[in-house]
């Protein structure tokens, strides 16, 4: 994989860049009227939807607003709340306030990436982002996704790895 030219450049691209992960940028026409980001993604890259992970902020706090955390899982799946929460040492999580999250992650939804938020939150990502050579993740902006090795992905972000993901 080759790194893509700055004409696409994000927080998430240059977080990339800074850390020497190499990337390939993908831009696709958003549609407002999509019914799911991640399954956009998936059908408008033309890519199985199990090697697309869709970013989600959580809370393990008492509040939607506190104590967030990011949980990456694939886009044809949903995110167990019960495991997250276990293995971030918390009672209980939550999805975390749509602003909250926007504010934290400094991205708009349907667009927040993992890689350069405005604050490092602690990160889990779905084991079966191992299954595969390279996942595809959000690039910082509704219509831009970024191909990487998961393995790359772990190593960013020193993300934890276990199962986090429900399938339908």
């Amino acid at each position: 994989m080759a790194k893509k030219s700055k004409a696409a450049s994000t927080p998430a691209t240059a977080a990339l860049e800074a850390a020497d992960i190499t990337y390939v940028a993908h831009s696709y026409t958003h549609s407002d009227s999509a019914q799911s980001y991640g399954a956009e993604a998936a059908a408008q890259l033309g890519v199985d939807a199990r090697r697309v992970f869709k970013t989600l902020m959580v809370s393990t706090g008492a509040r939607a607003s506190e104590e967030l955390a990011v949980a990456i899982v694939p886009v044809d799946s949903t995110l167990d709340l019960k495991s997250v929460a276990a293995v971030l040492g918390a009672k209980k999580a939550q999805m975390a306030d749509k602003d909250a999250a926007q504010r934290r992650s400094g991205y708009v939804l349907g667009g927040i990436s993992p890689f350069g938020q405005r604050q490092i939150s602690p990160t889990v990502i779905d084991a079966s982002a191992g299954q595969f050579e390279t996942i595809f993740i959000s690039g910082g902006r509704r219509g831009f996704s970024l191909q990487l090795a998961a393995d790359d992905a772990v190593k960013i972000l020193n993300a934890l790895v276990v199962p986090i993901a429900n399938y339908r």
